[in-house]
């Protein structure tokens, strides 16, 4: 028998297609990359780059790209035993188009459904999922049935243990309306520990635009830690008894698509880690800013070393400067 992984990751998976060229539209585009994508499939490959013996919940087609987004999560340390192949519906592929330094448009084929949102309560671990150090779901895979199911069948068999994330990762053309997104997470929120997202993610997920007052209406759901992503204000975690700012570190963007799932592989490892709060999230900012000067997300996700690199450049660049005192 096969042991329970470090860390089990359930949620969208499929191919990004990423043009070469950057300041123009698809329709002027010549040559394009093939990449693995998805979000929980980034996050996944960000925590496995970091040393996470890592799982991936997740459905693809009976098809080329399907095969290939098993084989490149394999190539990436990955462990796709929990990889569904659907034959009925083909794997997604999502276009960008690149607009540097905030513009980023993206295409979703994903119609009329997709593989990873068809994986059935049947298709999840009991065993793995409880075990598992860590459990990090989607908003993204409450959006549409069997997979709702899926992950509330997930969520019973762990029975709220510690390391429960929830990534709040609200996308609107998943859903039909926002408040449908908000209905479903709120009915996710008892079942989690922590919760990720940006502002707009969530105010969907408490109502509340203030980043503050957003971390505190999740932990009064009863979460344990609660982490606000801010964009040029930094990032925002909020324990019962601790609160924490990190300013981001700027980079040049060349694609900003997978900075958020890099952060989250980068705070999957320091929870795992027992790391203080703020270095958690400074390690996360790092990581996110790293992807965000690369043009591909999954295979431009960073090693420990170039984190630690990129804080300590950082840090000496904004270190204080003593004057020259000598007569």
């Amino acid at each position: 028998m096969q042991t329970a992984p470090d860390v089990v990751v359930m949620g969208r998976s499929g191919v990004d297609v990423y043009p070469l060229q950057t300041g123009v539209g698809l329709e002027d585009v010549e040559t394009f990359g093939k990449y693995l994508g998805g979000s929980a499939a980034n996050v996944a490959v960000a925590a496995a780059r970091l040393g996470a013996d890592v799982a991936l919940v997740t459905g693809v087609g009976d098809d080329p790209f399907g095969r290939f987004v098993r084989r490149a999560l394999r190539d990436l340390g990955v462990d796709d035993r929990f990889v569904v192949v659907d034959g009925e519906h083909p794997t997604p592929v999502t276009f960008c188009e690149l607009f540097p330094p905030d513009d980023f448009p993206l295409y979703f084929y994903r119609r009329p459904t997709a593989p990873d949102l068809q994986i059935r309560p049947s298709d999840v671990d009991p065993a793995a999922v409880r075990e598992a150090r860590l459990l990090w779901t989607t908003v993204t895979g409450l959006s549409e049935e069997p997979s709702r199911a899926a992950h509330h069948a997930a969520w019973a068999a762990r029975g709220r243990r510690r390391h429960t994330v929830l990534d709040l990762d609200y996308r609107p053309v998943f859903w039909s309306s926002r408040e449908e997104a908000a209905d479903q997470v709120r009915a996710a929120l008892p079942h989690v520990t922590v919760a990720v997202g940006n502002r707009e993610e969530c105010e969907v997920a408490t109502g509340e635009t203030d980043p503050d007052r957003a971390a505190d209406a999740l932990l009064d759901a009863g979460l344990e830690l609660a982490v606000v992503k801010q964009g040029p204000r930094g990032v925002l975690g909020k324990t019962r008894t601790e609160r924490v700012v990190v300013p981001p570190t700027p980079v040049e963007v060349v694609n900003g698509l997978g900075a958020g799932d890099a952060f989250g592989g980068s705070l999957v490892h320091g929870l795992l880690a027992g790391l203080p709060l703020e270095q958690v999230l400074a390690n996360a900012n790092a990581a996110g800013a790293i992807v965000a000067s690369r043009l591909e997300c999954s295979t431009a996700m960073p090693t420990a070393g170039e984190v630690a690199a990129h804080l300590a450049a950082h840090a000496a660049a904004h270190a204080p400067r003593l004057e020259d005192t000598r007569v």
